[in-house]
């Protein structure tokens, strides 16, 4: 029988995110900027604490930026643990926060590509990665323009994914599944423009692997098949947090020429180039905990020797009791 599992927060099993929620809560309540600090604090303090999240940080680094000296990499590595840090305190702010939240400065740059592929007539999606500003930025947009969302829904924890879905619907707008093909499509042809990010490993049939910062990534090819579908634009859209100042940036691209090229293998490496570009703009603001080259074309081969990998080894206590 399949384990049910409950979005109640009065649940004896959600008793630990309630209250990680709740704090949250109070978080939103500080004024922004002593809150940010906070998070760039908690961040620092996660860097001496989080072993095997440090482990995977470094490790993505050390592929990525080959270029890069240890000590050198190792500030990239501090550096990102505190904006992840500070990226947990903007989604406090970013669900949460009252209406002081949506007078953090914003810059943003290109929008005019955004506004010239819908004079077109054209559905619009907004191609992008998973940086650390992405819940803050998202909110501070709605100004300059509506969106929806595309996420990966938590089934195996409703109370996360609920509250994340109604977060998300009250500081960005509409949130879809990955999954819901027709409603994403449909949203697109309405007119309002989606946003889509394929840079994480994902658990697909449909996928290829494609470079990112020249190391084989499985790549999902949903943003081309959802271009075909919808004949929708292709617009990349990047986050980040100043770093001259206080306050946040979004830069639009121009739309893809020639996108979807009917070659999804050529789509993908397309997609991942322009993440790669995004990210080398502002490395430690990018999300370098997750294990971006954990699969590869040798499922044998292990990128992240030293992390723990529990699929990993539920496989291997499988075929060592099937031998036996």
């Amino acid at each position: 029988m399949a384990k049910k599992h409950n979005d109640n927060p009065a649940h004896p099993g959600n008793w630990g995110l309630a209250l990680g929620l709740a704090l949250l809560q109070l978080v939103s309540r500080m004024p922004p900027p002593l809150a940010l600090r906070l998070g760039s604090g908690l961040g620092t303090l996660a860097y001496r604490l989080a072993r095997q999240r440090r482990l995977i940080i470094r490790r993505n680094l050390e592929l990525c930026f080959p270029e890069l000296n240890a000590p050198a990499r190792e500030r990239l590595v501090r550096d990102n643990f505190r904006y992840a840090g500070r990226g947990l305190m903007e989604l406090a702010l970013s669900w949460f926060g009252g209406p002081g939240v949506d007078r953090l400065p914003l810059e943003v740059e290109g929008l005019e590509h955004l506004r010239a592929a819908q004079a077109e007539g054209s559905p619009v999606i907004l191609l992008s990665g998973h940086f650390t500003t992405v819940e803050i930025s998202g909110r501070l947009l709605r100004q300059h323009s509506e969106m929806a969302v595309i996420y990966k829904p938590m089934d195996k924890r409703p109370l996360a994914d609920r509250t994340m879905r109604e977060g998300r619907e009250r500081a960005i707008g509409p949130v879809l599944s990955k999954d819901d093909l027709r409603g994403i499509v449909r949203t697109l042809r309405k007119g309002l423009p989606v946003w889509y990010a394929g840079d994480q490993n994902y658990r697909s049939r449909q996928k290829v692997f494609a470079p990112f910062f020249g190391i084989p990534a499985a790549t999902v090819t949903g943003l081309s098949r959802l271009a075909r579908l919808s004949k929708a634009r292709v617009v990349p859209i990047f986050y980040y947090a100043r770093t001259d100042g206080p306050g946040y940036r979004v830069v639009f691209k121009p739309p893809l020429e020639g996108f979807p090229s009917g070659d999804e293998q050529a789509d993908a490496e397309r997609m991942n180039r322009i993440i790669e570009e995004a990210v080398r703009a502002h490395p430690a603001q990018y999300f370098w905990a997750h294990r971006r080259f954990k699969s590869q074309p040798d499922g044998d081969v292990d990128m992240y020797p030293g992390v723990k990998d529990h699929r990993r080894e539920r496989r291997r206590r499988r075929a060592r009791q099937q031998q036996q």
